[in-house]
């Protein structure tokens, strides 16, 4: 088992979401954060004054998936969130020890 976590600009949510759903994909979780990469933010201005914004909003969508489906799920996130400009965001893949429904206490793969 997998978690995908994905970093991405938040127009793009419901395309990947429905991309996600498409390749048999249903649960995520998604959480608004802030964050910079290699842009390190951008300057705005505002009534005339111009300001830093060193945090720019981004949503994180983390989806746990079996293992034979990451690098699936790793190529649609990657391909509907891509608009080809700088912060697009990034895509990281990290291993589940144990994964428990609470409701019903199935375990692992039954649980996802």
């Amino acid at each position: 088992m997998k978690i995908v976590m994905a970093i991405i600009k938040p127009f793009k949510l419901e395309e990947v979401r429905d991309a996600l759903t498409a390749i048999g994909v249903h649960g995520l979780t998604v959480t608004e954060v802030k964050g910079y990469g290699r842009q390190k933010g951008h300057t705005e201005i505002y009534r005339g004054a111009e300001y830093a914004v060193s945090f720019l909003p981004k949503l994180k969508i983390e989806v746990a998936v079996p293992a034979d489906l990451a690098d699936k799920v790793v190529d649609t996130i990657a391909d509907t969130a891509r608009t080809g400009q700088i912060g697009d965001g990034k895509i990281f893949v990290y291993q589940i020890e144990k994964a428990v429904r609470i409701r019903t206490g199935e375990t692992d793969a039954d649980a996802l």
